[in-house]
């Protein structure tokens, strides 16, 4: 992962989040790659691995089998955490369609990261611990329903973890498994997610 910072030699009238989203909506960031705002600073992530692309795939040929017709799955959309001015671009984001369906094609601000239903990290190696910690904890205090973390890198062998009910920045229910176990899923999309097929 390699950071640009971008907080420097902003105006004084500006404020730093304004600063860094105007930047970030002007970043012309290689195909493939996502720049992200963390910590007071962009934040460039390079693209992932193969397996990483794979069970990206799997996830999301579940979930629309399972959705609701008004519900979509997107790859690359950038969520703001309001109350900690982060802006994230999760491997999947789970929203009703008509928050990303916008007639502006000038539009380019992320959506509030409050209005989608189910974010899922794939962790890569070099990011397994932000997924696992800083992600976490920011998704719960957006608040996000539910958080699905798939851990290829996890020191107990690759598990899929859900994090479900947020609560004052912290959510209250967690459901680990390994790899091959099938994770539940709430409503409204049901259903077990087979996990067997991910490669590790």
């Amino acid at each position: 992962m390699t950071a640009a910072m971008a907080e420097h030699d902003q105006p004084q009238t500006v404020r730093p989040w304004d600063y860094l989203l105007g930047t970030w909506r002007g970043l012309d960031v290689p195909e493939g790659w996502r720049a992200e705002i963390d910590e007071g600073r962009i934040v460039l992530v390079p693209p992932p691995h193969r397996h990483h692309n794979a069970i990206a795939h799997q996830l999301q040929k579940f979930l629309y089998g399972v959705l609701p017709a008004d519900m979509g799955v997107f790859q690359t959309l950038g969520v703001h955490i309001a109350r900690l001015d982060k802006l994230y671009i999760p491997d999947l984001v789970v929203m009703p369609e008509r928050f990303v369906a916008d007639d502006d094609p000038d539009v380019t601000d992320p959506l509030d990261a409050a209005e989608a239903l189910l974010v899922v990290e794939i962790t890569s190696r070099g990011n397994a611990r932000d997924d696992r910690t800083k992600k976490l904890w920011a998704y719960a205090h957006a608040p996000v329903p539910a958080y699905l973390l798939i851990d290829r890198f996890d020191e107990h062998g690759p598990t899929s973890t859900l994090f479900t009910e947020p609560h004052n920045g912290a959510y209250k229910h967690m459901d680990r498994v390994p790899f091959g176990e099938p994770v539940v899923l709430p409503e409204p999309f049901g259903g077990e997610l087979d996990t067997s097929r991910f490669p590790r």
